[in-house]
């Protein structure tokens, strides 16, 4: 019997979230892949809802489902339909997880453990959301998918899934400097050398630690930027500068464009990722492209990803955070060697290398082809 063409739905209802995060931009540059390297029998279709327009631009075939967001979580979180019309292979790249078909084989990507490990950092309805779907998973798929190997450890261990779990670690674009990238910063006022972060603001992300290390004499002649989202568990940034006394050094800019956030890299010293809990961490890797000094937190998914290319200190510890973001943002003889190991580190993460392995795994689980 002749093998059937392989047919790949993802669910991309990521990119229709108020803050899709880096899971959004997983899903997004996932489907960009899997269309550049799509085999010549294969087919790809995004399933997003109806009022959902990001995924217009990423040139593939759109299932549109009727209820917005919010609805459709609640429905997949009781497993009721809407049912993607999904034959072959679908792909929840998030712990949004449809019911499925018995034609189906589903995969699914979980990105960090952190409602098991820190769930003080998310919403009680988050933590219950999340592990429900991920035990869901555990059960019904036919593979789950992490970007770091100490992801897939604790998944083996926390949830004992049926199916093999499968490291794939994603790509990061590569980022482009504007050739106007001084004045992008002068116009945000970045005139004082900075230490940078990257990320949506919520508890995980250590945003308080790191204001307390700006707090740090060893910290006194740095600014610090801020980019991202604001997102949930009620950080706030300008309270947080204000309670150490560093308002003055802190600029919040919120949501940017690409070429506005390839500026802002470009201009920083150092970037910080002081994490309580990750499952990859874009930014260390966009940061090490362009040569920035990185210093990350003691997480196993950081310092995984960072792979000695990374200064690495005590989680919680605004201190030794001072004194590392200090070190990385001197100039000195240390300094090519440091962005050197990083760009080095950061040309392994290719999105094509990523798209290719997942066609593979597709094929491997597809039904007709398994």
């Amino acid at each position: 019997m002749a093998e059937l063409p392989v047919s790949v739905y993802i669910v991309a209802t990521q990119l229709c979230a108020s803050v899709p995060g880096g899971t959004g931009r997983y899903v997004e540059e996932l489907l960009r892949g899997l269309v550049r390297l799509r085999p010549q029998d294969a087919m790809v279709t995004a399933v997003a809802t109806r009022d959902c327009t990001a995924v217009e631009e990423l040139g593939v075939k759109v299932e549109r489902l009727a209820p917005p967001l919010p609805v459709l979580a609640r429905l997949w979180e009781r497993a009721l339909p809407p049912r993607p019309r999904a034959h072959g292979v679908l792909h929840a790249p998030t712990l949004m997880v449809p019911p499925t078909r018995s034609d189906t084989a589903l995969v699914v990507t979980i990105h960090d453990v952190v409602p098991w490990t820190h769930p003080e950092t998310l919403t009680a309805h988050g933590v219950a959301f999340h592990r429900r779907m991920a035990e869901r998973a555990a059960r019904e798929a036919a593979a789950i998918v992490t970007p770091t190997e100490a992801v897939a450890s604790r998944v083996r261990e926390l949830l004992d899934p049926r199916c093999p779990v499968r490291v794939v670690s994603p790509g990061v674009p590569l980022v482009r400097v504007p050739v106007d990238a001084e004045q992008r910063r002068g116009a945000r006022g970045l005139d004082r050398p900075y230490v940078l972060f990257v990320g949506t603001a919520e508890p995980r992300k250590g945003l308080d630690v790191l204001l307390a290390a700006l707090s740090q004499p060893a910290l006194a002649g740095l600014d610090l930027v801020v980019v991202g989202p604001e997102g949930w568990g009620d950080v706030d940034v300008a309270e947080l500068a204000s309670r150490g006394r560093v308002s003055e050094r802190v600029h919040v800019t919120g949501r940017v464009d690409d070429a506005d956030l390839a500026a802002v890299y470009a201009g920083a010293r150092a970037l910080a990722m002081p994490s309580r809990a990750e499952g990859f961490g874009f930014p260390v890797v966009e940061a090490m492209a362009l040569g920035i000094p990185v210093v990350v937190s003691a997480d196993p998914a950081l310092t995984e990803v960072a792979d000695e290319a990374a200064e690495v200190v005590p989680v919680g510890d605004a201190e030794a955070l001072a004194d590392a973001l200090a070190g990385a943002a001197a100039s000195g003889p240390e300094l090519e060697h440091r962005r050197a190991k990083g760009r080095a580190r950061a040309a392994a993460f290719d999105w094509d290398r990523t798209a290719a392995e997942m066609w593979s795994l597709y094929e491997s689980v597809s039904p007709g082809r398994a």
